[in-house]
């Protein structure tokens, strides 16, 4: 069994770089307030802490 993570989108993407817009798109995430469970992996942690001003987690 392993852990799994809530991510939700809380911020608009308007007038982010680029390459956060790409790392939100690669989390599954596509318009304020929606939601993707994701495996807690070293890869998925370092990309929720490059746009952890947009998102919200929950274990």
């Amino acid at each position: 069994m392993t852990k799994t993570l809530k991510v939700t989108l809380v911020k608009g993407l308007i007038g982010t770089r680029e390459s956060h817009r790409a790392t939100v798109r690669g989390l599954g995430l596509r318009r304020v307030n929606s939601v993707s469970e994701l495996q807690d992996t070293p890869s998925v942690r370092g990309m929720i802490n490059k746009v952890s001003y947009l998102v919200k987690v929950v274990s």
